[in-house]
């Protein structure tokens, strides 16, 4: 099999990976802040990975995008989604794709420094949000 670049993979195989990076993301933040009790971190990591809240940081986060994952956030946000979760409302699903979409991408593009970026200015804004 062929190894593809990222910019050649689907929108929904970058979300499928930035899904992942992001959950880790947020689990390994939360065991840093001092959350021990697994129960407890998982509630606290909801808070972060559900549709609604990855929507919100998409959009306070969009203005500092550059062009090139503006293009990809907007592939995300485009791709055409199977199932949808019972509790995710279908927007801020599609949303929430896209942010994942861009986090793959940049995982993918070994662009570590830019994932920590927006996964913190991410969990800033929902934060703030709240």
């Amino acid at each position: 099999m062929k190894e593809q670049r990222p910019e050649e993979l689907p929108s929904l195989v970058l979300a499928y990976v930035g899904d992942a990076v992001y959950e880790l993301a947020i689990r390994e933040i939360l065991v840093k802040q001092g959350y021990t009790k697994v129960n407890l971190l998982h509630k606290e990591a909801v808070r972060y990975v559900k549709a609604a809240a990855q929507a919100k940081a998409l959009f306070a986060m969009e203005e500092m995008l550059t062009a090139e994952e503006q293009a990809v956030v907007r592939r995300g946000r485009n791709a055409k989604i199977v199932s949808l979760p019972k509790n995710a409302d279908y927007m801020d699903y599609r949303h929430a794709t896209a942010l994942e979409a861009l986090i793959g991408y940049l995982y993918l593009q070994g662009k570590q420094e830019r994932v920590q970026e927006i996964v913190g200015f991410a969990l800033e804004a929902i934060v703030l949000e709240k």
